[in-house]
């Protein structure tokens, strides 16, 4: 399964806007959790899951996502082939990331927020991957 971008959208009147993704389906979510990165600077790489997956829309502000799919988790190679995403809180979009992957997320832009929906609960598995930010030859 490959990561895809669920596209949203919004409506602007003279009430305010409505953003919206009608095309979400949110049946097995079981934690939602906001993530703000101390600054444009500050790259939160490389945390992922074998078994759990993982959607992103942000909120506020814009972030560029990279996600490396990993090939072997017992022998790990440095030099996996890099997809990055860049996602705008205007429309409400949201970024499906499939077990199996890591993340590096970047907000591109001062006070981003970024929404995170998982499939598991806290702790409800030993599914969590660590690797430092310069493991990946990029």
């Amino acid at each position: 399964m490959n990561p895809t971008v669920i596209k949203g959208n919004h409506h602007q009147d003279e009430r305010g806007i409505i953003r919206f993704n009608n095309g979400f389906d949110v049946l097995g979510i079981k934690r939602v959790y906001l993530i703000e990165n101390t600054d444009v600077g500050f790259v939160r790489a490389w945390h992922g899951h074998q078994v759990e997956q993982r959607w992103f829309s942000p909120v506020k502000g814009v972030f560029k996502i990279k996600l490396i799919k990993i090939d072997d988790w017992n022998k790990l190679s440095p030099n996996l082939p890099v997809l990055e995403f860049t996602l705008h809180s205007e429309n409400l979009d949201v970024l499906h990331i499939p077990p199996g992957f890591v993340t590096s997320i970047q907000a591109s832009e001062d006070d981003s927020q970024l929404m995170v929906f998982a499939d598991y609960r806290l702790a409800e598995i030993q599914d969590e991957y660590s690797f430092p930010p310069d493991y990946f030859k990029l």
